[in-house]
């Protein structure tokens, strides 16, 4: 008689199961330090861990709107794409466009950006000013400004602090900063709030159509 030994293992281990497998973070593929990517203006770099939401809870939103239409919006001061400080009060008097974009140099956020730009003498007849604010810092906004002969002012909110204080929603689960579009008239009132990731070029009809109404 043969005998058949087998390695330390049982019997049943060595059988495929049917159990369906733990969706821990432990079971996702882990960003390496150098790994660095760009999805509409979604940056990922130096990140070793990835959160998903738990199954558990409902996905809900983070952040709400704190600046409705119809409101005078917190004031801020940033650094244009000079070093150069500009506030919010220096547009008071006449109507502004205020636009919260991802990042510099993103495909999405350049074709929106050139879109303003070739649009840019239909807002000054209309008498209003473009600005453009992200997380970027004021070399990141010179070179892109420089790159895309853009002629409006970029805002560096580092930290993404006005962004938080006027509630732009964020999307893919909060990892994307938000694209929304504000216009202001010339006492500083909300008259329009637009928001779309997708079709960043749809800012520019929109504000413009707002903007031939005022």
């Amino acid at each position: 008689m043969v005998s058949i030994s087998l390695p330390n293992h049982s019997l049943p281990s060595l059988l495929p199961t049917h159990k369906p497998k733990n969706l821990s973070s432990q079971n996702l593929p882990i960003l390496s330090k150098s790994s660095r990517s760009q999805f509409y203006g979604l940056k990922f770099s130096h990140s070793s861990s990835l959160s998903i939401p738990s199954s558990s809870s409902s996905v809900k939103t983070t952040i709400f709107a704190k600046v409705n239409k119809g409101e005078v919006p917190p004031s801020f001061t940033l650094k244009d794409q000079d070093g150069k400080t500009v506030s919010l009060s220096k547009f008071k008097g006449k109507p502004v466009v205020v636009y919260f974009y991802p990042a510099d140099e993103s495909p999405s956020c350049t074709k929106q950006a050139c879109a303003f730009r070739d649009s840019y003498e239909k807002f000054k007849k209309a008498g209003a000013e473009v600005v453009g604010i992200s997380g970027d810092d004021p070399s990141s906004h010179k070179a892109f400004a420089k790159n895309n002969r853009l002629p409006f002012t970029l805002l560096s909110d580092e930290g993404n602090k006005i962004r938080k204080e006027w509630g732009v929603p964020a999307d893919l689960f909060g990892a994307l900063p938000g694209r929304q579009t504000y216009v202001l008239d010339k006492n500083g009132m909300v008259q329009l709030i637009y928001n779309n990731q997708f079709q960043p070029e749809k800012h520019i009809d929109e504000t413009l159509k707002l903007l031939q109404s005022l």
